[in-house]
């Protein structure tokens, strides 16, 4: 951040970190238990009856804990010097970086409801646009459409941001950011 007082320039370096944990969906409980019963029942009979049987209850074990990892997604989001990281955490061990964007490509950042973002609605929007969806599904959590550009292309991203994060983008760019 950067402040002119009298001829002098002050820069502010700052980092903001948000974690966001993706509600679980509501059958995924009812599939693990699915998977575990139909492998052991698998290598059961690969044991007593047909030696085969065996192969399809490992695949099955195998792909339970595939399965276990990719279910689980984490979201974090970094704010450092007007760029943007989101990395997506999958299974709480494994880490990927998504996106890093700068903040002086912003086009907008609103509520989702708000008129700024309805031309790149889905339905009814006259802009349609390559959308990355890295919200909570929280009920009671609002969450924020920010349109930005990343390697020269317009993308859409849903994002749970924080007031904290919300200010600092509203500092840096005041007439890009809208508040609920």
């Amino acid at each position: 951040m950067v402040e002119k007082q009298k001829g002098i320039i002050y820069m502010y370096d700052y980092k903001i970190v948000e974690q966001i944990s993706r509600k679980k969906k509501s059958m995924s409980g009812v599939l693990r238990k699915v998977m575990v019963l139909f492998a052991v029942i698998f290598v059961i009979l690969g044991i007593t009856i047909f030696q085969s049987f065996m192969l399809a209850g490992f695949l099955l074990a195998a792909l339970y804990f595939v399965f276990d990892i990719f279910s689980q997604k984490d979201y974090e989001y970094t704010l450092e010097n007007d760029q943007l990281s989101i990395d997506v955490i999958y299974g709480k061990k494994y880490r990927k970086t998504a996106h890093v964007l700068e903040l002086k490509e912003l086009e907008v950042v609103a509520p989702h409801w708000h008129e700024s973002v309805a031309k790149y609605k889905k339905n009814g929007g006259t802009e349609q646009l390559k959308k990355y969806d890295y919200t909570s599904y929280d009920d009671n959590t609002p969450y924020y459409t920010m349109i930005i550009k990343e390697d020269g292309r317009k993308i859409k991203l849903l994002l749970d941001l924080t007031e904290e994060m919300l200010h600092t983008i509203k500092t840096q760019h005041p007439e890009k950011v809208y508040f609920a």
